[in-house]
């Protein structure tokens, strides 16, 4: 892969900037047009550049690499890798959660302890919204995906590690995303609480992960879910089912 150079995002900026160039070509261009968009442009290129990082310490992070390792990869302190890695993030109690997702949460917890895993990905997350009957299983058998082949699928993705502080389990960077999505999602909808389909949701929209893969191996990509999503919010759960019985 060949890298931009200096000219070609100059080409770039101009093809972006439609009052760039005025008619007649007798005046001289809007700088300050061009100056907004370069400026765009540059910050969605540090976006990237940060993504490219970030996944990289969230690999190194998962297989055991200290902080003092990474700054070290990075020409950094370890303090400064934590600083910039590792910043404090809204932390997301039981009350926030439908009663399903609080469910699942318990079983999101059991995959990364019963595999030592010292942090919950976003394989973690999707394992435990499958393991038992919910709204994101409804919407993902509303989508013509089910949850079973994906739950087997996550399952195989699951890694033994070597962690015995299951107290300290931490959310990895791409399952803060996820959930930051359902939050925003849950908060669109009028809703006080996170669900599971929001979560779902989250997984299929953050686009990396173990969990993106799997739903999009499974026929369930981030264009997808809101398809199937009324469906499965009217299928009442077997619970309330028997309930009305």
């Amino acid at each position: 892969m060949t890298l931009p150079d200096l000219d070609d995002l100059i080409a770039e900026v101009d093809r972006r900037c439609d009052t760039a160039h005025r008619p007649g070509g007798e005046e001289q261009p809007d700088w300050l047009a061009l100056l907004t968009v370069a400026a765009q442009l540059a910050g969605q290129l540090q976006a990237l550049a940060d993504d490219l990082v970030e996944d990289y310490v969230e690999h190194c992070r998962m297989h055991g690499s200290s902080w003092t390792d990474i700054g070290s990869s990075l020409g950094v302190t370890r303090q400064a890798a934590q600083q910039r890695f590792h910043v404090p993030h809204k932390r997301y109690s039981p009350e926030t959660m439908t009663e399903d997702l609080r469910q699942a949460m318990v079983h999101v917890k059991r995959a990364a302890v019963h595999h030592r895993n010292n942090y919950i990905g976003t394989e973690h997350l999707l394992w435990g919204l499958t393991a038992e009957d919910n709204s994101a299983t409804r919407l993902l058998e509303a989508a013509g995906v089910s949850p079973k082949t994906v739950h087997r699928s996550v399952a195989d993705r699951l890694s033994m590690g070597a962690s015995q502080a299951a107290e300290r389990i931490a959310w990895t960077p791409y399952s803060r995303k996820a959930i930051a999505i359902a939050e925003t999602r849950s908060e669109r909808n009028g809703s006080d609480r996170i669900g599971c389909e929001d979560l779902l949701i989250g997984l299929a929209q953050v686009g990396r992960g173990v969990a993106a893969a799997v739903l999009t191996d499974a026929g369930f990509g981030s264009e997808a879910p809101d398809a199937g999503l009324d469906a499965a919010e009217a299928a009442p759960s077997p619970d309330a089912a028997s309930a009305g019985a």
